[in-house]
């Protein structure tokens, strides 16, 4: 798929790095994990390393990345899964974990 064909994606990575100017960014199309097509924009993970979460608790991380984002959580966005994390914490430990499985709407 072209990045042409990611209007979500883009516009999720064009404002965070507007807003959070990231050392690093990525951002990761997980709608294969629920059953839908590669081209559904709908379920994302991102993984964001910038020095605007320096002495910011974890919730106001993915405060930070939400009010960045707002537009597309509101209506495009079904699931996102952040990891937020300083540049120190990043050299630390990349490690991102495992995103859950689809729970198929079902709940727990």
């Amino acid at each position: 798929m072209s990045s042409d064909e990611k209007p979500v994606e883009n516009a999720v990575r064009q404002k965070l790095t507007e807003a959070l100017k990231p050392q690093f960014l990525d951002i990761i199309n997980e709608g294969y994990m629920h059953n839908m097509p590669k081209e559904n924009e709908s379920y994302f993970k991102v993984i964001i390393v910038s020095t605007a979460f320096e002495n910011v608790k974890r919730l106001q991380k993915h405060q930070l990345v939400h009010q960045a984002i707002q537009e597309e959580i509101d209506n495009k966005i079904h699931a996102l899964s952040i990891v937020a994390k300083t540049p120190a914490e990043w050299e630390a430990s990349q490690d991102v974990g495992k995103s859950p499985p689809c729970q198929g709407g079902a709940g727990l």
